[in-house]
């Protein structure tokens, strides 16, 4: 049985991970800097937590020795230039040099859709710039191990922070006035995310390889956020009326979300990252190359988005009355 250590093993895409690998027959050691943040994650065998700050360089390459591969899910989506640096550039070089120091032989670094290793300052976000610097210090410094790659679109799944987010406000407001309403989206399940970690950690041979995890269908924000309230059964499933914002209105919102309490639901460095469509790039590897078949956005969204929804159980009392007919 192998060893893995986990970065971010307690968030939303984490937990997956966590329990396909245990099901894999992997033995889990899961980092996290307070153990109660795994408490989801208990049940799982072959699963350890394990209390360290991964920031903290010597504490990494301890947690680092014994085991055989490290998977990396740590990321945020707002903060300052600094903080972006910290979590996206300065954490993969100190896993690197865990890796080196505890002769790990596997690496798999999620990153994002829209990075480019080969040209970060050309990016037009701090989010989109630091998770290419980081890709491209791990390609430089990995060059010794098997290092994977993945680039997920926007991830969706029950309980993610997109479409149960959108959803939940037009169960609360009228309408909703959109930044970004044309930009494109190519969402991924996050089993098939997890799925992809698993998959690369025990494929063959040495080689590097950077892989784009998309789903099999694009759409543009304003779609999803009116199909999030459609499956929802927000307005009786009619939704609520969604209208594009130009770009200065925009920022503006964007401008003033940041100023509220807990992270913003929207920031002008997400407004600037969705100028990169959110695609998969033709001839570039996706999960097919994995043998994953990417499933589709709308049947699973619609299984965990009614969910509580009084629409739908309403909607299911009236089709069993007409059956009964």
């Amino acid at each position: 049985m192998k060893n893995v250590l986990i970065l971010g093993g307690t968030g939303f895409v984490g937990s997956h991970v966590c329990e396909k690998l245990v099901r894999a027959g992997w033995n889990v050691t899961v980092a996290t800097r307070r153990h109660s943040n795994a408490h989801n994650l208990m049940h799982l065998p072959s699963l350890t937590v394990q209390e360290l700050d991964v920031h903290n360089a010597l504490a990494l390459e301890r947690a680092a020795h014994g085991q055989d591969a490290i998977v990396n899910l740590v990321a945020i989506l707002h903060g300052t230039q600094a903080a972006f640096d910290k979590v996206h550039i300065e954490l993969p070089q100190k896993i690197a040099s865990a890796c080196a120091s505890a002769e790990i032989g596997r690496l798999v670094h999620v990153s994002a859709l829209g990075a480019n290793a080969q040209s970060p300052g050309s990016l037009p976000s701090m989010y989109l710039r630091s998770k290419s610097m980081g890709e491209s210090l791990l390609q430089a410094s990995c060059s010794q191990l098997a290092l994977t790659i993945l680039r997920p679109s926007v991830i969706f799944g029950q309980g993610d922070q997109f479409l149960n987010v959108f959803a939940s406000l037009q169960k609360v407001f009228p309408f909703m006035p959109l930044a970004g309403a044309d930009a494109r989206f190519q969402p991924v399940w996050v089993e098939d995310v997890a799925a992809a970690v698993v998959k690369s950690l025990e494929r063959g041979g040495t080689e590097s390889l950077t892989l784009e995890a998309c789903g099999p269908e694009v759409f543009t924000l304003k779609q999803l956020v009116e199909i999030s309230a459609t499956l929802a059964g927000v307005n009786r499933g009619h939704g609520r009326p969604v209208f594009g914002i130009p770009r200065w209105a925009g920022d503006l919102q964007a401008r003033m979300m940041e100023l509220m309490p807990g992270a913003p639901l929207m920031s002008r460095d997400n407004l600037a990252s969705m100028q990169v469509p959110n695609v998969a790039t033709p001839g570039m590897p996706g999960l097919s190359t994995l043998g994953i078949q990417a499933a589709a956005l709308q049947p699973i969204a619609s299984d965990y988005l009614t969910q509580g929804s009084s629409w739908h159980a309403l909607l299911g009392l009236r089709r069993g009355g007409a059956r009964r007919k």
